[in-house]
């Protein structure tokens, strides 16, 4: 089940987290096997204005993976300009972890050049945006690559 939309809950924004926590328990308690949110830092002109409320995907599916048992946690989708991939690696296992194996990684090149333009974030030419989750070299391994914990592998564990 996707939430793409937070005006529509019609709750002050205090309440909103309790909102989403009933809304995906009921999900869950349903049948559906996955939650999923926008990865944005404004709400997109097809679904409604940018002064809509859009909370931090991953901090609001880390929040989720208390409050839940079963359903995959993941976003539709995660633009590689938002965050460093390397970092984008670290949020991702720390979300698989805390929801025990439930977090999907959905990444995509993005195309909305207008959050990112306004919170400042680069946004570089199609092709840099498609080859930068490649492209970054660290220490830290991908999820991918983990010790068989849950934790990214590093230059000491191999």
């Amino acid at each position: 089940m996707q939430i793409p939309s937070f005006t529509c809950l019609a709750v002050p924004d205090g309440a909103l987290f309790d909102r989403v926590t009933a809304i995906a328990q009921a999900a869950e308690r349903s049948g559906f096997d996955s939650l999923w949110v926008m990865d944005r830092v404004y709400q997109i002109a097809t679904v409604g204005p940018p002064t809509d409320p859009m909370p931090e995907a991953y901090t609001l599916l880390g929040a989720l993976a208390a409050r839940t048992e079963r359903a995959r946690l993941g976003t539709m989708v995660t633009g590689v300009t938002y965050r460093n991939p390397t970092l984008l690696a670290t949020i991702i296992t720390t979300l698989d972890v805390i929801s025990g194996g439930r977090a999907i990684l959905g990444i995509g090149a993005a195309w909305n050049e207008d959050g990112r333009r306004g919170y400042g974030f680069d946004f570089p030419p199609s092709r840099e945006r498609l080859d930068r989750p490649c492209s970054t070299r660290s220490s830290r391994a991908s999820p991918a690559a983990t010790t068989g914990s849950s934790r990214p592998s590093t230059s000491r564990d191999r």
